[in-house]
């Protein structure tokens, strides 16, 4: 028990004097348990690839957020061993899981290449694609754009060696094991596979992003 709860403790580290960095576990699992915790002070959780980055409110706040979140990540931890993550923390402080529906228009610019690195066929791709329930591992590069990550590794694939100036808003892309929907016009160097009329992000919506960390995205062939 002490050197569990010595581990927990560890992993909070300081970020300045407004922030802690979190390394233990999931990032999106452990957002989900300190955002559904609501504990006094804290500002903001936002989940990386790897780690996750909890906010504060004023300074004053650091030493009882510590408290709190070392209480919560030893429990988590003990959770996780036992198997009964999902009857213990995250049962209890509300679900993970969000649902998006994605439809797409497969005819993207990079669409054959994809099929041609792959060794696949563009109706293998698009079965790849739609067959598998991704799920958003962190949210960066631009408000809204969500990296999803799927079990089923077959559509990896590199990134454009050059970034395009220019990509849609709604593009649908792959790189690097992740798929992902552009969220408005910007740069960008992912693999271009189809595009969807969804807005990913607006600010007049509660809350502005379709697609948030931990949800979890379903791809279909739009009617």
């Amino acid at each position: 028990m002490a050197d569990r709860k010595s581990a927990a403790v560890e992993c909070v580290r300081p970020a300045g004097d407004r922030a802690f960095l979190i390394t233990l576990g999931d990032p999106v699992r452990v957002a989900t348990v300190l955002r559904a915790a609501r504990i006094s002070g804290v500002q903001d959780v936002l989940p990386a690839a790897e780690t996750v980055l909890v906010t504060l409110r004023a300074p004053a706040d650091a030493e009882p957020v510590r408290r709190a979140l070392g209480t919560l990540l030893e429990e988590l931890a003990q959770e996780t061993d036992s198997g009964d993550v999902s009857r213990g923390t995250l049962s209890r402080n509300g679900s993970a899981e969000h649902v998006v529906t994605v439809p797409v228009r497969y005819d993207g610019a990079d669409l054959d290449d994809v099929a041609e690195l792959l060794g696949m066929t563009t109706d293998d791709v698009i079965a790849a694609h739609t067959g598998t329930e991704w799920r958003c591992a962190f949210v960066g590069f631009a408000p809204g754009f969500g990296y999803l990550e799927s079990p089923d590794g077959r559509l990896a694939v590199p990134r454009h060696p050059v970034s395009r100036t220019a990509v849609p808003a709604g593009a649908v892309a792959l790189a690097g094991g992740f798929s992902a929907v552009y969220p408005r016009v910007s740069p960008g160097g992912w693999r271009l596979i189809g595009h969807t009329d969804l807005t990913m992000w607006d600010a007049d919506r509660d809350p502005p992003a379709l697609i948030r960390a931990g949800a979890t995205v379903r791809f279909e062939v739009a009617r």
